[in-house]
């Protein structure tokens, strides 16, 4: 009976499709259907995670660009909206505005 279970589980009989018909196995069933359906939802779950990361990726370069043009922009601002650019931009422009002599108060209520 042993030389039997040996001649059984060669590469021919795994190859021919004997290995299926095997007491155990018909048995365990069940097991080996519940082992494929986990795998599929292994081999399911990393792809959906790799996807994620990816778009993560993707999501941080895009911050870090938007950062940048946020910065060049807040500086560009800045230079304009100086006092002396500003009385430039009215000397150029002929508008007759001055400057505030008495600086500018609060009230309160």
């Amino acid at each position: 009976m042993a030389s039997e279970k040996k001649k059984k589980n060669t590469f021919r009989s795994i190859l021919g499709g004997e290995m299926l018909t095997d007491q155990f196995l018909v048995q365990q069933w069940k097991l080996m259907v519940w082992i494929v359906v986990l795998v599929i939802i292994l081999i399911s779950n990393d792809y959906a995670c790799r996807k994620k990361m990816t778009q993560i990726e993707l999501l941080k370069t895009e911050l870090q660009d938007v950062q940048y043009e946020n910065l060049d922009l807040r500086t560009q601002l800045t230079k304009v909206s100086r006092q002396s650019r500003l009385k430039e931009l009215l000397i150029r422009n002929h508008i007759e505005l001055t400057e505030a002599k008495i600086p500018a108060y609060e009230i309160k209520k």
